[in-house]
């Protein structure tokens, strides 16, 4: 346990703590966000398309390597 010698000392670790506080504070409200553009079904879709695409692709390549 910290011993304080002066009101100053206090005074400074308390706007510390707060600050702190209100760093994590802000981090945990834009981890929020980006969870909630995650799970966006607009998002998802987005997502499956791509990868719908680049596989689809992928098979593209190999069927016409592997058919000569």
């Amino acid at each position: 346990m910290k011993t304080y010698t002066t009101f100053k000392e206090i005074e400074n670790d308390l706007t510390r703590h707060k600050l702190e506080r209100d760093i994590a504070w802000e981090e945990l409200k834009l981890i929020k966000t980006e969870y909630k553009q995650d799970l966006e079904p607009l998002n998802w879709i987005s997502t499956a398309l791509k990868l719908t695409g680049k596989y689809s692709f992928i098979a593209m390549i190999r069927n016409w390597l592997f058919k000569r």
